[in-house]
């Protein structure tokens, strides 16, 4: 492997510094969710332009590494997956799905299971709409006001919701972050989720069984409105996905169908049917453009020698297979604590994660899960993170008071840990 040079990496310097030093500032002047003052993409703007300044060659030349680096198929097929899916959350949110699915859990939950209860309904939402923030949004304030009436522990149920949250975010078809390790590892995302849901499904039972020693009855609300017919777009994205269907066919049948139940039940003209679709494209932008920039960046690095840097530096500590997956979660990890922002952080490292994995024979689906796990479980702990953030604000709680609580987050990185060490769950090789 080639040395590598050093210098080159200092872009990626400057994109981390802007947006971790930035959060930090805010973070002591008070203000709320202080690590997402500064959009990504800005300081990702920012560290292009060092590229360009301290990269060799014409202007031309780097302007074409650049774009070329944007246009890399699996950055355009990510983009776009990112598009159906804001889409497919957006119609299916707006013709009552989150709410039929929140209340028809709640509906089946007997009292002495409330906080398993959350902790389970949270896990279905998020898997359901590929969202942590979004179903934290929407179970939290149920959650906050069931601990009330019923005088259960605030925190632990704050916790049981972002810990479902988090086991969503980590296992849903349509996640920005499984969309992201997928396609930078170059796997399908059938596959990815049967491995990364056989690591993740103890750590989820444990939490649950730990729910139920240490939970107490309570009282759930009565004449919960419901609908099943608006659960069923969520349940054939799920299952079509986990069918091997093609992931852009499975959103366009998922908005399609969230679309005609909507018209059926006048939740939505055709006219707003249209327009939330385009509003589900632009709750996108943010990652959409951040991608595409990253893309490019990581051209200009890699060009002049960056990539090989870093990939040398980490590769001259691994020895084994199990040391390579490890360097893989250590490198995500220490990029979504640097960045708040686990699709960022994969998209990030997923290049030098392929690059590693494809050295030391590591299977896609493992790097891919990987990637995802511990993104997720730094996401889903540290403080100054959107998650934690919006359910400290939704709660009335400082995130501090609600990180004891994060069993579930915990237990995954135990898990992910002993997958490393024991190779768990074997696998066939593909042909």
């Amino acid at each position: 492997m080639k040395k590598g040079n050093p210098v080159a990496l200092l872009p990626l310097v400057v994109f981390l510094a802007l947006f971790l030093g930035s959060g930090i500032y805010f973070n002591a002047k008070g203000v709320d969710f202080a690590f997402y003052q500064l959009p990504a993409p800005v300081a990702a703007v920012v560290g292009i332009i060092v590229a360009f300044m301290i990269g060799k060659g014409s202007m031309d030349e780097k302007m074409d590494t650049f774009v070329s680096g944007v246009g890399e198929s699996n950055i355009i097929i990510m983009c776009m997956i990112y598009l159906l899916a804001g889409g497919f959350s957006a119609v299916a949110s707006a013709m009552g799905g989150v709410d039929s699915t929140v209340n028809f859990g709640l509906s089946i939950i007997p009292p002495s299971l409330i906080l398993p209860g959350l902790f389970v309904i949270a896990a279905f939402v998020a898997t359901a709409m590929g969202t942590s923030m979004g179903t934290i949004s929407a179970v939290a304030p149920i959650a906050v006001d069931m601990a009330i009436k019923a005088q259960l522990p605030l925190a632990v149920a704050v916790g049981a919701v972002v810990g479902g949250a988090m086991f969503g975010d980590n296992l849903s078809m349509i996640s920005d972050t499984t969309i992201a390790a997928t396609r930078t590892q170059g796997c399908e995302m059938r596959d990815k989720f049967i491995m990364n849901f056989m690591i993740a499904l103890p750590a989820a039972i444990i939490t649950i069984i730990v729910m139920i020693i240490f939970g107490t009855s309570g009282q759930i609300p009565a004449e919960l409105e419901y609908s099943l017919m608006k659960i069923i777009p969520y349940i054939a994205v799920l299952v079509l996905a986990l069918m091997g269907m093609n992931v852009f066919l499975v959103l366009i049948i998922g908005i399609a169908l969230g679309g005609v139940i909507g018209l059926i039940d006048g939740s939505f003209t055709l006219i707003a049917f249209t327009q939330t679709i385009y509003e589900g494209f632009t709750s996108m932008q943010e990652v959409f453009i951040l991608s595409l920039l990253i893309g490019g960046l990581a051209a200009l690095i890699s060009k002049e020698g960056g990539i090989d840097y870093l990939l040398n530096a980490i590769s001259s500590k691994i020895k084994s297979t199990k040391g390579a997956e490890l360097g893989i979660a250590a490198l995500v990890s220490v990029a979504d604590i640097c960045t708040a922002n686990n699709t960022v952080a994969i998209v990030i490292t997923g290049p030098m994660a392929k690059q590693i994995a494809d050295e030391n024979e590591v299977d896609p689906r493992r790097s891919a899960s990987m990637l995802d796990i511990f993104s997720c479980v730094w996401q889903g702990i540290i403080p100054y993170g959107a998650q934690l953030l919006l359910a400290g604000q939704l709660s009335g709680m400082s995130p501090l008071q609600i990180m004891p609580t994060l069993y579930y987050p915990y237990l995954l990185a135990v898990m992910g840990l002993l997958a490393i060490a024991f190779g768990f769950p074997k696998i066939k090789t593909r042909a």
